[in-house]
């Protein structure tokens, strides 16, 4: 499970990287799209971990509120890059 929240984590700002070098909006909307894929796998796993007792609410709660906003970033970036095609 660690592996996989690893994974998760550096999935997110790898993907908003690539995206923001590629040539169109098109692209790099893709590359948001599976960052924020990436996001909500991520909040699986912390949930996963806290309901397994992994991890405890203290600890897991405030990192899911923050990719709650992370999340709701990236779909307000996607909707901007959508309407300056």
């Amino acid at each position: 499970m660690i592996h996989q929240i690893k994974k998760c984590a550096v999935s997110i700002p790898s993907n908003i990287a690539e995206g923001s070098g590629r040539n169109h909006n098109k692209e790099f909307i893709q590359f948001l799209r599976i960052a924020n894929g990436s996001t909500f796998e991520l909040i699986t796993q912390l949930i996963l971990a806290k309901r397994l007792k992994l991890a405890s609410e203290e600890i897991v709660q405030p990192i899911i509120n923050q990719l709650v906003e992370v999340s709701n970033m990236n779909f307000a970036f996607q909707k901007t890059l959508n309407t300056t095609k």
